[in-house]
């Protein structure tokens, strides 16, 4: 796979990863405390827990492919952690490619 295939994988992931924390935080999670409706917990959870991974993966081949220093790598990972974190990566990191 070429440098720009792999960003675009990259891109993709963490845009679903964001994508899925956001679902997790403001809807699954609600609806479990708040609505005693836990339905969304799994499926999200599992959904989310495998594009988490995915990302971590990714950044990791990143870090090395496009040479990043360790606090960008830093950066990148703390970002998973954030409601938004991965968009903000996508935009600032991954733009150019």
């Amino acid at each position: 796979m070429n440098n720009k295939n792999f960003i675009r994988v990259f891109r993709l992931i963490a845009i679903l990863e964001g994508i899925s924390l956001l679902v997790l935080f403001f809807l699954a999670m609600p609806l479990k405390y708040w609505f005693n409706t836990p339905q969304l917990i799994s499926p999200v959870g599992m959904s989310h827990g495998l594009l988490f991974v995915g990302y971590v993966i990714l950044a990791s081949l990143a870090y090395a492919v496009l040479r990043w220093s360790i606090k960008d790598f830093v950066i990148v990972i703390l970002a998973s952690f954030i409601p938004f974190g991965t968009f903000y990566v996508e935009k600032k990191y991954l733009k150019d490619y």
